[in-house]
């Protein structure tokens, strides 16, 4: 009877215990059951023996049994048991001989077995309510940062957190430069660690126990809906074992992580896509406000050295006559000793026409004198039965990814509608201004010229030009010969005035120029190196009468008056034998 009231008042103190008390980790536990029982049994010391694999196995910390050698008279030891396994005992020691049967102390055991075992029930679910915790803590981090730097840190913390006495390191598919820091490495397919492989590969748990270094390894897939992202590897020094309750919880984790993973890599994945489309989209928006080629060409440029991190860019139109590499495309591709360096791109677009991505154009047989290693050339659809071609380059190897190269396609085609609209609006304004035949301006874009540097400049040249005699070339030589000779004139004087200065045809076999910002005596000189040109050079040989007239703001003659001296000069040239220039304006009309 009483040793049934010992035991109810050491389960009821127990059970206020665990009531009253905020630490209930087992090392406080097993100190306080040895203070009840010392007190309860007037012992005069109590020592708990308890086994590390135990229930306490998840603590850092163990109650060694004391070695002594004591009165068996004062001196009992009680066995504590776990589903008929004995985890450890709890010795006692009295100063007097021992107060109870020693048949007692077979129902303390019984007792305090029990009350170990409910104990050891409550430590499972608390640690598993604490893993539980723990999961659902960085799970919601993964999700709120949906950063890779995160979760890896975050699973690593976790794992030292709960299993301080391991080892870990996690074996990825994708380089992660960011985490240095980490246990983390690369996942090497051509690595003898076979254990990782079967892991990755069958998406199940691997165990690996090496005996000469005492150490075991476990090897557990990350996993995602889509696919195997890495490997978590556990590495026990001394060849431990983890219960399979922990290892179906580092299987959570690695779950999770493995989800986190593919979300952030989706995520950044929809990222990148938004940028794409925004770039494209924009991109599409610009070109259509009826840029001009240069400026479409810059706007491109510009971009794709921003977005693609690309060295030189260009935009190239490969003619009958030549390569054109349009104006704003870089540095490099602008000077002419670079311009067969191009030539293989015309063969490839000629020979195949597809798209080239090349990691190191030192391999490659055609474009290996460029120098440069990275290169994306799209080629590009132009009017006019030209071909054309976007390069995108940089000095390092393998710089751009694929993902970037299809981009780059997809852009290419977005702009190519802005290219070719600029293209025919700029040849359509040529067609406009500009005469069929000779190629040089036509009267109206001359007029209007002249009529805003009237306006706008303090002086300026104007030169009218008769062919001699062309009823009679056309007479002898035919039309068509009588055309290549306007032809050869208007060739001649593009060849000998400056992009300032226009050439245009007047009518019929009339030709003219203007000089703006030229006083007289040096378009005298120009037009007069003109005329010998055209008699030298001309084939059937013909000559030309030009009269010159000039203006300045002290003038105040009109267009149309600098228009009717030149002609009324031309007519003295005509008059005075053919073959020679007048000049005619308001302070001289003299025959030079």
């Amino acid at each position: 009877m009483e040793l049934n009231n010992k035991m109810l008042k050491i389960k009821s103190r127990i059970f206020d215990f665990f009531l009253s008390s905020t630490d209930l980790t087992p090392s406080t536990f097993v100190r306080h059951l040895q203070e009840l029982l010392k007190e309860e049994l007037q012992a005069v010391q109590a020592n708990a023996f308890i086994n590390k694999s135990s229930l306490f196995r998840n603590e850092s910390f163990i109650f060694e049994k004391v070695e002594t050698y004591p009165n068996p008279t004062r001196y009992v030891e009680i066995p504590i048991f776990d589903q008929d396994v004995a985890i450890g005992q709890i010795d006692l020691h009295f100063h007097t001989p021992i107060p109870l049967p020693l048949e007692s102390f077979h129902h303390i055991s019984k007792e305090l077995s029990i009350i170990f075992q409910h104990y050891n029930l409550y430590i499972l679910k608390r640690h598993e309510e604490k893993q539980y915790e723990e999961l659902f803590m960085i799970t919601s981090k993964f999700h709120s940062e949906m950063k890779v730097e995160t979760i890896l840190s975050e699973v690593i913390r976790l794992l030292q957190k709960m299993y301080g006495d391991f080892s870990y390191q996690l074996l990825l598919t994708s380089d992660i430069d960011s985490v240095t820091h980490l246990p983390v490495k690369k996942l090497d397919f051509d690595d003898d660690n076979l254990c990782a492989m079967n892991a990755y590969v069958t998406g199940e748990v691997q165990y690996e126990n090496s005996i000469s270094d005492r150490r075991a390894h476990i090897y557990i897939p990350i996993k995602g809906g889509q696919g195997v992202y890495g490997v978590l590897q556990i590495i026990s020094l001394d060849a431990a074992i983890l219960p399979e309750a922990e290892v179906k919880f580092i299987r959570l984790v690695a779950d999770a992580t493995g989800s986190a993973l593919e979300k952030t890599q989706l995520y950044e994945q929809s990222k990148q896509v938004i940028s794409d489309l925004q770039l494209i989209n924009e991109t599409s928006h610009q070109l259509n406000t009826n840029l001009r080629l240069s400026e479409v060409t810059n706007f491109m440029v510009n971009k794709i050295l921003h977005f693609f991190q690309a060295k030189e860019t260009a935009f190239i139109l490969f003619k009958k006559d030549g390569i054109n590499v349009l104006s704003g495309s870089t540095e490099f591709f602008q000077y002419d000793m670079n311009l067969e360096k191009l030539a293989p791109i015309k063969e490839h677009l000629n020979s195949d026409g597809e798209p080239l991505f090349i990691g190191d154009l030192r391999l490659h047989n055609r474009l290996s004198k460029l120098p440069f290693c990275s290169c994306m050339i799209i080629p590009m659809h132009v009017p006019n039965g030209e071909k054309g071609v976007c390069v995108v380059t940089h000095t390092l190897p393998y710089f751009f990814s694929f993902e970037q190269f299809k981009l780059l396609q997809s852009l290419i085609h977005h702009s190519t509608l802005a290219f070719n609209n600029s293209m025919l609006r700029e040849e359509l304004e040529r067609y406009v201004i500009t005469d069929y035949l000779t190629k040089l301006y036509s009267r109206k874009y001359l007029d209007g010229k002249i009529d805003k540097s009237m306006k706008h400049d303090t002086k300026g040249t104007f030169i009218l030009l008769d062919i001699d005699d062309f009823k009679v070339v056309n007479d002898t030589y035919g039309h068509q010969v009588g055309d290549s000779i306007l032809v050869q004139v208007a060739e001649i004087i593009k060849a000998n005035i400056n992009e300032t200065d226009i050439g245009a045809r007047w009518g019929g076999e009339e030709l003219a120029i203007y000089l703006p910002m030229i006083e007289w005596k040096l378009g005298k000189e120009i037009i007069t190196r003109i005329i010998k040109k055209i008699r030298d050079e001309t084939n059937p040989c013909i000559t030309v009468s030009c009269g010159l007239s000039y203006w300045s703001k002290d003038s105040g003659i009109t267009p149309r008056e600098l228009f009717h001296r030149a002609d009324y000069a031309l007519y003295k040239a005509k008059d005075k034998g053919k073959n020679q220039l007048c000049v005619d304006f308001p302070l001289q009309d003299n025959l030079l």
